[in-house]
């Protein structure tokens, strides 16, 4: 396996994105599919379906995109960091 830093920049790239891609699925599937089963739970005196629907799923994609440019800006910067330091050696 290559062990070079953009290897492993895409590689957490990658990764980042297949587990933010999965809780952007299960958010809006989650939702929809018991939808009956979180009727019985209230948040607020509206049904947590409700929420979930009206609210929830808007605010969890918010998360999502906060989370993953957070994240990014980080391994840029790591990897950034890496090039450099690779061609002060050079």
């Amino acid at each position: 396996m290559d062990d070079t830093p953009r290897a492993r920049h895409w590689r957490q790239t990658r990764r980042l994105t297949a587990v933010l891609l999965l809780a952007w699925l299960l958010t809006g599937f989650c939702a929809v599919f018991f939808a009956r089963e979180l009727s019985g739970l209230t948040l607020f005196g509206w049904p947590l379906s409700f929420y979930m629907a009206a609210q929830g799923a808007s605010l969890a994609y918010l998360a999502i995109i906060a989370l993953y440019t957070w994240r990014m800006r980080r391994l840029d910067r790591q990897y950034a960091a890496q090039v450099q330091a690779l061609e002060q050696v050079r």
